[in-house]
């Protein structure tokens, strides 16, 4: 089996320090990172990625992770990337889900089961 790939976007370096650490740990992933939605799309467009991380508020400029999940989903060559949002709020995985997201993680629960198998079953 091939090694996966995820894209993190616009996590601050602490956050993507404990984000990379858990898919390390579990996944042994290969770790992209994005930090603006052009650069995100930029990506998609030129390779496979396996999943995308989206942080709830982009670190850089504090813009809408969610106008990364809805530019991806309505980009027809985009659209079935599973993208998860990054967030420990349950409205925010509400609306991500709403919009075609997959049900996400928050950065509060990444030594919990729970994270791991909602990983689990997009990576697997």
């Amino acid at each position: 089996m091939s090694q996966k790939t995820v894209l993190s976007v616009g996590q601050c370096a602490p956050d993507h320090a404990a984000l990379s650490q858990f898919l390390a740990q579990h996944f042994g992933v290969q770790i992209l990172t994005a930090d603006l939605p052009a650069e995100t799309l930029e990506i998609l467009r030129s390779r496979t990625v396996d999943l995308v991380l989206i942080n709830r508020k982009l670190d850089v400029d504090y813009s809408e992770g969610m106008d990364i999940l809805r530019a991806v989903k309505d980009d027809p060559e985009l659209a079935s990337t599973p993208i998860m949002i990054v967030s420990n709020f349950e409205d925010a995985q509400q609306a991500a889900v709403a919009a075609g997201a997959v049900y996400g993680i928050g950065k509060a629960e990444l030594t919990s089961q729970a994270a791991r198998d909602r990983v689990a079953a997009v990576l697997s």
